[in-house]
């Protein structure tokens, strides 16, 4: 997949040109020209053209390459189109638009634009959106299509194909991998590959090739991130919704859910370095200002400093511990920091197993017995390998054993951290990436602390006066 820089790159080799057909005011050639530029290509280079480049080109286009475009703009672009097209033009636009893309954009209109918008539009277009606005973003019915093909189980592969034939013209057409059989009542009973159509006789009926599809039925109230996983399970290109009466309503396509899987990884990424996740908006540094930044960072650094004030209040406690054996100080960055990376290295590893399904509450136990018992075992060999380098570096055989001990128990109580953190936040309706990472690290700098204290007093005879 090409990247945000690439795909600027493509359009650019394609500026110069373009800027001469306006500076020539050659519009006839400059129209045909648009035609050889990818729809994705343009969008992605749009930036690039000043407002009233973009005004002109925009009417230049195609009606079908204009609809293609305008949907992969983000929001500021499309809003700023809609301001300078006039009704028809807008009409056009938003009653070619895919229903999903259509409602997307509705759902960050205000109030007063959205009405606007929908009195020029059809009113079939229009009932459509509104409907679609009534679902949660975050559910299956916030993110289909209604741009499906229905079949009959009496119809024959060929009038399967004629119906298929007479819906290219939908802008979602290229994404129709499937034809739904339903009965008279617009009840899902199966689905039926494009390519098996293409491979069956013509006068074959459709009840004889089609399969139930059972495992691909997603409901209009199932929460998209469980559609991600349905897709990733069962390896779907598309899959229909239905509503609660088994009712064919619309569709979900794979495209949509590789946009899925980006934002809830941007947004756990996020979450996991202590950023506000915005829902999964990127950072582009191309458009991002100050403010913006700092509002993501600010809230949750300003926690994890709280943190770090029990980290110094600990310090401040054991002062005169350190005053007595300074040998200790020495070795508190390399205790710490692999209590912290051993901590962050279960949690994100049990994050990403409850974010796949393979970590549940059902196995749970399992999962528990499984990485204690790995915690025993990384915790001999750490706490060895540190008892060895405190003594190769002080020549104090009670010190080494101090640091080797508190190696052994700060990764066992860091493992333990990474593995309840999760856990208990997705128990009380958290979301598990809150708790990853700075916070793991946090706590454990807190415990650890306190139990390399508590040993060298109980080690070091100097200490217990």
């Amino acid at each position: 997949m090409k990247n945000h820089n690439q795909k600027l790159k493509v359009f650019a080799l394609f500026l110069p040109e373009i800027k001469e057909f306006i500076i020539h005011k050659d519009f006839a050639t400059l129209k045909d020209f648009l035609r050889k530029i990818n729809s994705i290509d343009m969008a992605e280079g749009w930036q690039s053209l000043d407002n009233q480049e973009k005004i002109l080109l925009f009417k230049l286009l195609s009606p079908r390459k204009a609809v293609e475009v305008f949907e992969d703009l983000n929001f500021e672009e499309q809003s700023f189109l809609m301001n300078n097209l006039n009704c028809e033009e807008v009409s056009l636009i938003l009653n070619e638009m895919a229903p999903d893309e259509r409602t997307k954009l509705f759902k960050d209109l205000p109030q007063a634009v959205m009405k606007k918008f929908l009195s020029i539009m059809k009113s079939e277009e229009a009932n459509n959106v509104k409907e679609l606005l009534t679902y949660p973003e975050d559910t299956a019915g916030g993110i289909m299509t209604t741009d499906i093909v229905e079949t009959k189980k009496t119809m024959t592969a060929r009038k399967a194909l004629l119906t298929l034939q007479d819906n290219l013209t939908m802008s979602h057409a290229k994404d129709i991998h499937s034809a739904y059989v339903t009965d008279d009542n617009h009840i899902l009973i199966g689905k039926v590959s494009v390519q098996t159509l293409l491979k069956a006789p013509p006068d074959m009926l459709i009840k004889d090739i089609m399969s139930g599809g059972d495992e691909a039925k997603i409901e209009t109230d199932l929460d998209k991130t469980e559609v991600a996983k349905r897709f990733s399970k069962y390896d779907l290109l598309d899959a229909p919704v239905i509503d609660k009466s088994g009712r064919l309503v619309g569709m979900i396509t794979i495209d949509d859910v590789v946009d899925i899987i980006e934002r809830q990884a941007t947004s756990d990424l996020y979450e996991v370095g202590k950023m506000d996740p915005a829902e999964g908006k990127i950072i582009n540094y191309q458009k991002t200002n100050v403010m913006e930044l700092f509002q993501r960072r600010a809230g949750w650094l300003m926690l994890l400093l709280v943190f770090d004030f029990l980290t110094g209040t600990v310090l401040k406690t054991f002062e005169h511990t350190l005053s007595a054996v300074v040998t200790l100080t020495f070795f508190i960055p390399m205790l710490l920091d692999t209590g912290g990376n051993a901590g962050a290295q279960t949690s994100i590893t049990i994050i990403r197993g409850m974010a796949t399904g393979d970590v549940t509450f059902k196995n749970m136990w399992k999962v528990i017995r499984l990485e204690i018992i790995t915690a025993l075992l990384m915790a001999l060999v750490v706490g060895t390998v540190a008892l060895g380098r405190a003594f190769l570096l002080q020549k104090e055989f009670v010190v080494s054993v101090v640091v080797g001990l508190t190696m052994f128990l700060i990764v066992i109580v860091a493992i333990v951290t990474g593995i309840t953190l999760p856990l208990v936040s997705k128990k009380i309706g958290l979301d598990p990436a809150c708790l990853a990472g700075p916070i793991t690290t946090s706590v454990v700098d807190v415990v650890g602390l306190i139990i390399y204290f508590k040993i060298a007093e109980s080690f070091i005879p100097a200490l217990r006066f």
